[in-house]
């Protein structure tokens, strides 16, 4: 019997949060697939990466892109439109980005939309948790508009969209026009559950970016004086700690292994 040829496609491979948890499912589910994505730090991703068959675009040589992703979003759309998948029987891929946007021809492709791109979409809210200054966001505007114009039009490209949430499901009917079926992401249930038992302390872990929106729950622990500890890494984390008061603590990437159940 032939095997099926399919493809998976990933915005980035330079940092570590649930989009990576669903590729890794993927990848245990299609082991000989392929990983298109625009570009991969190598020594900064789990070195269980480096046995899969990851495949970049130019965009991996840009200087500095590993670290400083966000200044380059205007390219993204321009790599992975470069990507031409016509020659697999299916394309998955794993949006939160600009990756839906391949070249798949007749093939089938399916995208399990984590969000439609938040920063395109939600403009005017990402540049206020990224302080971004007035100058700046006024000259990004016609760029974003652009963008949109580009993500919509991928959109109609794709053959199926397949939503992690209700409310993800919401957002894909109301930027792309499109219906979509929900699927929620993999979660481990048999691990988390009830202890009679507790530790004096309140627990996140998450990636540090503003978005996520932890200031919000540093300044609430601040005003509670009650214990919070934060597991998780990011470039909002500077901003974070010089926010936090003496009941907040930071422990940085802390390995799952490691987490309380």
């Amino acid at each position: 019997m032939t095997r099926l040829r399919l493809a998976l496609v990933h915005d980035w491979l330079n940092q570590l949060g649930g989009a990576e948890d669903v590729l890794e499912t993927l990848v245990e589910m299609f082991p000989h697939a392929p990983i298109y994505t625009s570009m991969y730090w190598r020594e900064g991703m789990p070195p269980a990466y480096r046995a899969w068959d990851i495949r970049t675009t130019w965009m991996d040589h840009l200087p500095g892109i590993y670290r400083h992703h966000q200044p380059y979003l205007p390219l993204y759309p321009l790599a992975f439109a470069r990507l031409d998948l016509s020659g697999y029987d299916l394309v998955l891929s794993n949006k939160s980005g600009f990756c839906h946007g391949v070249r798949t021809g007749e093939t089938v492709h399916i995208c399990y939309c984590l969000t439609p791109t938040r920063y395109v979409w939600d403009f005017d809210a990402y540049a206020a948790r990224e302080a971004l200054p007035l100058a700046l966001k006024t000259a990004l505007r016609p760029i974003i508009g652009l963008l949109r114009r580009w993500d919509y039009q991928a959109a109609q490209r794709v053959d199926h969209f397949v939503a992690i949430s209700t409310e993800v499901q919401a957002r894909i009917r109301r930027y792309y026009g499109r219906d979509s079926v929900v699927i929620h992401p993999p979660v481990d249930t048999s691990r988390f559950h009830p202890d009679a038992t507790h530790d004096d302390y309140y627990l996140i872990v998450s990636r540090l970016v503003p978005y996520k929106r932890i200031d919000l729950a540093v300044r609430a622990f601040n005003q509670l004086g009650l214990p919070l500890v934060i597991a998780g890494d990011g470039r909002d984390r500077a901003a974070l700690e010089s926010l936090a008061g003496p009941t907040v603590t930071f422990l940085g990437r802390v390995p799952d292994e490691d987490l309380p159940d």
